[in-house]
């Protein structure tokens, strides 16, 4: 049996392919090697680095309040609407009837007819007298009339709330509301009884007086 004796201390003399691709493999090894050794101590310095993460607190169960609302519903009670106003027409034969009495009394009529400039002051105090004396014998006879107000002229009174404008006319310098102090000028006229002749059918109100024929 034949035996080789290796000597391990003999350089190479020669330099081929092949010893030039086991060259390659061993630096590229050799790279590869190094490069995970600095990937494993980069990333075990990152671990040492990295906050350690506490663990994420548990989220509280939202908590439903029942909240009572009170709605105060306001209720509109709609007035009732004004009666429509009616207005009465007055029938001319009444009126016709009053001015016939009073010319039938007092000549009134004929009295503001006549053209009193050419007469003097003494004669138209004459005939004011006449007409004065049968208007007021007309009105007394036809009519009931008493006063609005019961005090003196020229007496202070007092309006209250709510008086009644139809009864009392305010004149002057009127501010605010009432109540309304002032002074009693006029005490007012209302009738409170009419006694007027009754008319036959047929018979023309509008002739006050008749014209009057002399034979």
């Amino acid at each position: 049996m034949n035996t080789y004796a290796i000597d391990l201390s003999l350089k190479p003399t020669t330099f081929d392919l092949w010893h030039v691709c086991l060259a390659g493999t061993v630096a590229l090894l050799a790279l590869i090697l190094i490069v995970l050794l600095l990937s494993m101590l980069i990333s075990l310095m990152r671990g040492k680095k990295k906050p350690a993460v506490l663990p994420a607190a548990p989220t509280p169960e939202p908590v439903v309040k029942i909240v009572e609302k009170i709605v105060e519903v306001e209720k509109l009670v709609h007035a009732p609407a004004p009666e429509p106003v009616v207005l009465k027409e007055a029938t001319p034969d009444a009126a016709l009837q009053l001015l016939g009495l009073l010319q039938k009394e007092a000549r009134f009529i004929d009295f503001i007819k006549e053209d009193i400039a050419a007469y003097s002051d003494a004669d138209i105090g004459v005939a004011a007298r006449v007409v004065h004396e049968g208007c007021n014998k007309a009105i007394n006879e036809h009519f009931t009339l008493a006063t609005v107000r019961s005090e003196q002229e020229g007496s202070k009174i007092t309006l209250p709330q709510g008086f009644d404008a139809a009864t009392v006319r305010l004149t002057g310098n009127i501010v605010g509301h009432a109540p309304f102090t002032g002074t009693l000028v006029h005490k007012g006229w209302q009738v409170t009884g009419i006694r007027l002749p009754k008319l036959t059918s047929g018979h023309n109100a509008a002739i006050v007086t008749p014209a009057e024929v002399e034979l």
